[in-house]
């Protein structure tokens, strides 16, 4: 796992979106990316965080900034996902989960004596040089989408 920082640059991932289109970092240049991870579609925590990044994409938008939500559930599940919410914002999945590892968002959990590997919810925002401006390593989901909105406003 990789341990990433302000101003690294932000690894390149390849993975497929809820718009069937295989994406990669490049296709996000001259824009700012904010790319959240969370743990699994339809929760009640990553409802929120979703519900919430949906109600400010229209700010978003103003400010050249993409929304990219990632987790490990697969493409039907974030199509549901998705549609149920009426997110105006994609969703993506690695197949090969190498954007997990490149993220350093899994996490050693357990529950039940039993230990897994799990996304924690993490955000990176990315600057349009492809370079990490901010991350947020812990989130409060209720608060989240204003704090990344307030970030991008005032740094980039």
């Amino acid at each position: 796992m990789k341990n990433l920082t302000i101003n690294d640059d932000a690894p390149d991932f390849n993975m497929i979106t809820t718009s069937n289109s295989i994406i990669n970092l490049g296709h996000y240049e001259g824009k700012n990316l904010v790319l959240y991870f969370y743990p699994k579609d339809n929760t009640p925590g990553c409802t929120i965080e979703a519900q919430k990044f949906n109600e400010a994409i229209s700010e978003f938008n103003k400010l050249n900034t993409i929304i990219l939500g990632v987790s490990k559930d697969n493409i039907a599940s974030h199509q549901k996902f998705k549609d149920k919410l009426y997110l105006k914002f994609e969703l993506g999945y690695d197949e090969t989960g190498k954007i997990f590892e490149d993220y350093g968002v899994l996490k050693e959990k357990s529950m039940f004596k039993n230990t897994f590997l799990a996304i924690s919810r993490t955000t990176f925002l990315i600057n349009q040089k492809g370079k990490i401006a901010a991350i947020w390593p812990k989130v409060n989901i209720a608060q989240h989408s204003d704090e990344v909105l307030n970030m991008v406003k005032n740094t980039i």
